[in-house]
């Protein structure tokens, strides 16, 4: 009889302790049901964030619904896991949020930097102007210039019978694309030192064939060609329209570098040393040799460290 009545008591603790602990499970289920709609719903911010546009495909959910519970059975042991995954997962979607801000910042800040740089650059060459420069050297074929009194502009020929005849004598170009030749008369033009016959036509040139991939050349000579005229306000302006327009173009590099050239030539240091500089940092190795040796050669006169 004694021995029943243990049994009976032994029954009656397990019952009462598997009752006392259903409402305890039932409270950390409906815990753990707001918290995951708050994990779903600033993961879905993280997404827009990161993936602007998402369809909403990049991230399937990764906790399923949990499996009922029959009465009478404890369920701690797998609650404590969920609850531990959830808190994983707070703290992850936390450190992504951090490092998503992080990025954001910084963009923003580099942004910031380049507007900055672009601005002031930008104002230094408007302020440049033809006037600046020094006077162009007299070259070998200035017997022919009309006499000290007259002076034609920087942009027009000399009208006389010697000079059309120096420019007739530069053959016309006929390869069957007008790109092709439009900038091929304007490079022969400057191989004859007609520097400004040499710059009317390669303006054309850029103008009337601005998708040609001669363009980026026409533009590069184009400042060669004021360059090498002395009136290298021009010039720079030329070599930074080439850069910026097309900056992956095949003339590219060397505008750059020439625009380290007209910038030392216009008393410009720092912004001299700073083309070269961004020459070395967004074209770096895939410069040819010639173009990597004359750089070196103008960093040196400029006197960048």
């Amino acid at each position: 009889m004694t021995h029943l009545f243990h049994h009976r008591l032994a029954a009656l603790a397990l019952a009462a302790i598997m009752v006392s602990a259903a409402p305890h499970a039932a409270a950390q289920d409906a815990s753990i049901a707001p918290r995951v709609d708050k994990l779903e719903k600033e993961m879905r911010a993280v997404q827009r964030k990161v993936f602007p546009g998402a369809d909403g495909t990049y991230f399937e959910p990764d906790i399923t619904p949990a499996q009922p519970v029959r009465t009478g059975q404890p369920s701690s042991a797998p609650l404590t896991d969920v609850m531990a995954r959830l808190d994983a997962l707070e703290a992850q979607l936390a450190s992504i949020t951090g490092q998503v801000e992080n990025l954001g910042n910084r963009q923003r800040i580099m942004a910031d930097e380049f507007a900055a740089y672009k601005t002031t650059t930008d104002r230094k060459i408007a302020d440049l102007s033809p006037a600046a420069a020094p006077p162009p050297v007299a070259s070998s074929n200035d017997s022919a210039s009309p006499p000290a009194s007259t002076k034609p502009s920087a942009t027009k020929p000399a009208a006389n019978d010697a000079r059309v005849a120096l420019v007739r004598a530069v053959e016309v170009p006929d390869t069957g694309d007008k790109g092709e030749d439009a900038y091929l008369y304007g490079y022969r033009l400057w191989d004859a030192q007609l520097y400004p016959e040499a710059q009317i036509q390669l303006k054309k040139a850029v103008a009337n064939y601005p998708k040609h991939r001669r363009a980026t050349f026409a533009q590069n000579l184009l400042g060669r060609a004021y360059l090498d005229n002395g009136e290298n306000g021009l010039a720079a302006k030329a070599f930074m329209a080439n850069y910026q327009d097309r900056p992956d173009s095949a003339r590219a590099p060397d505008s750059l570098m020439y625009l380290g050239v007209a910038l030392t030539r216009l008393k410009q240091k720092d912004g001299a040393c700073r083309a070269f500089k961004e020459l070395d940092q967004v074209y770096g190795a895939t410069i040819s040799p010639s173009l990597k040796a004359e750089a070196g050669k103008a960093r040196a006169a400029a006197g960048c460290s």
